[in-house]
């Protein structure tokens, strides 16, 4: 009787195998980077309007935490049930509708909650600092991921995440200060 090893080593030609590979790594950015990525970057730039304005607006960290926390994980329900529902993957072949939803809604969630833990320092200023260094960090991550699933060049990665980024964070403060 054949081993499986055997018939595989028969039928699998070297085309077939780079083939396979390929197929896997597409759905692997298809089903996982991708819908993570997208929840990531939702996450961690979408939740910095409404913690830093609340932040800025009272100046007290307990609310920022309590206006973080509710948006990133308000934003990772609706960003996973958004992908869960929104492609079977029978028409872009994207597939596992629900462990895409799952993956963009954790993946938001963790990017709003990471700027959001800070605020769990009592000392307003100290807070800031350090949400604002995570910021930074998540910012670099998200980068980070784009070169390394995406073939984005870091630089341009970096760019076009931070110019986002910034933007959000001027509107915050402009909107949390008035």
């Amino acid at each position: 009787m054949a081993t499986l090893a055997a018939i595989s080593n028969a039928n699998l030609t070297p085309d077939l195998g780079e083939e396979e590979e390929k197929a896997h790594r597409r759905l692997f950015l298809l089903q996982i980077v991708q819908p993570g990525l997208t929840g990531l970057m939702d996450g961690s730039v979408s939740t910095l309007a409404p913690v830093f304005a609340a932040a800025f607006a009272t100046h007290n960290s307990h609310a920022a935490f309590v206006v973080g926390l509710a948006s990133s994980v308000g934003a990772g329900i609706s960003m996973g049930f958004a992908e869960a529902v929104s492609d079977d993957g029978s028409l872009t072949g994207r597939g596992k509708p629900l462990l895409r939803g799952f993956v963009c809604g954790l993946m938001t969630t963790a990017g709003g909650i990471g700027h959001t833990l800070p605020y769990l320092i009592p000392y307003f200023q100290t807070a800031t600092g350090v949400a604002v260094s995570v910021v930074a960090i998540e910012l670099m991550l998200i980068s980070w991921i784009r070169k390394r699933y995406m073939d984005t060049p870091f630089l341009r990665a970096a760019f076009q995440v931070i110019v986002g980024g910034v933007l959000v964070f001027l509107v915050e403060i402009w909107i949390g200060s008035s």
